[in-house]
């Protein structure tokens, strides 16, 4: 008997590590790509457009967003306008699926003398927010951005305008590229 409680605190405690660890995956997973060659610098403006088929939440989250991303622009020294000549086109779609996420935590007495350990498991909304650059005479992609994880319909609206700008602040960290750092 005592050797099966010991077996089963042992799968339980590596069951635990196992779950914490995979909780780490949950961060948000960032990156950027651009066109090899292109002159960034002449990029001074830019006005929003719409991707044809791409999928937009609910008002107040495309303002989060829209926002979030004016934000971060401005910060590049980008200034947005209305209308044409824009040196720029900037686009935006999100994507949520859901996920399983474990839970898990120990209880009793430990498991070296046998305690036992409960997991639960959560469903939970995993949100990618992709951003597109053009550069309008060639109708050209020059830059794309991708976060994931960082579009979440909470119930905590301030929770997820805080992971949106996070996700945004991350992936214009290095925009644009060249840029001094």
């Amino acid at each position: 008997m005592r050797n099966w409680n010991r077996r089963v605190g042992v799968v339980v405690a590596a069951f635990c590590l196992l779950v914490v660890g995979a909780g780490h995956g949950y961060a948000q997973d960032v990156r950027s790509n651009y066109m090899p060659g292109t002159d960034f610098s002449k990029y001074k403006t830019y006005r929003w457009v719409e991707i044809p088929g791409g999928i937009h939440p609910d008002q107040i989250q495309d303002q989060m967003i829209r926002q979030a991303i004016d934000s971060a622009l401005a910060g590049k020294g980008l200034s947005k306008v209305a209308a044409d000549p824009a040196t720029l086109y900037v686009a935006y779609q999100v994507a949520v699926d859901q996920e399983k996420q474990w839970n898990a935590y120990g209880g009793g007495v430990g498991f070296r003398f046998g305690g036992m350990g409960t997991a639960t498991s959560s469903t939970i909304n995993v949100g990618t927010l992709v951003v597109d650059m053009y550069d309008p005479p060639s109708k050209q992609l020059v830059w794309k951005g991708e976060a994931t994880k960082t579009i979440n319909p909470s119930k905590n609206q301030e929770k997820a305008q805080e992971n949106l700008q996070k996700g945004i602040d991350k992936m214009f960290k290095g925009f644009p590229p060249g840029a001094a750092k």
